[in-house]
């Protein structure tokens, strides 16, 4: 059954959340594809991923590579799975994919601060629970660790 997990950003950015639960993905052995609403945003998610800390690694590519089907964690802008990928984060509003009953976990990251992110996202958590699938929220506590809450 797939899981989905619903991430609240409040007071802060998706590109400091991003990275540590796709670095946790890796380490879990998971494939990831990243699915943002343009072409433009999963570029500067894809700079950014290059950028975010001096000393570390983050194997990614967009799908425009070649290779794509070769890389760990693929951004794109809509619907496949060109890394044959068991988790998909949907972010930035991000429709929930037409095969999402083939992922192990769907990650919905969504901006906590912004009320149409906010209603967007209580309608893909009705539309979750419609289709059978395992729900759960998470929030940030007051020094920035995931807590998951009821």
């Amino acid at each position: 059954m797939t899981e989905v997990l619903f991430y609240h950003l409040q007071d802060m950015t998706l590109e400091n959340v991003l990275p540590p639960l796709l670095e946790k993905s890796l380490e879990r052995g998971w494939r990831v594809v990243v699915q943002s609403t343009s072409e433009e945003r999963a570029d500067a998610l894809d700079a950014h991923l290059w950028t975010y800390r001096d000393d570390s690694f983050l194997p990614h590519a967009t799908w425009r590579v070649g290779d794509a089907a070769e890389q760990p964690i693929v951004l794109m802008a809509g619907e496949g799975n060109p890394n044959r990928a068991n988790v998909r984060f949907l972010v930035d509003s991000a429709a929930l994919p037409a095969d999402s009953e083939s992922y192990q976990r769907l990650v919905l990251v969504f901006n906590g601060d912004d009320s149409d992110a906010l209603a967007a996202a209580r309608g893909v958590w009705t539309d979750c629970k419609t289709r059978g699938f395992e729900v759960t929220y998470w929030q940030a506590d007051e020094r920035g660790r995931w807590q998951r809450r009821q």
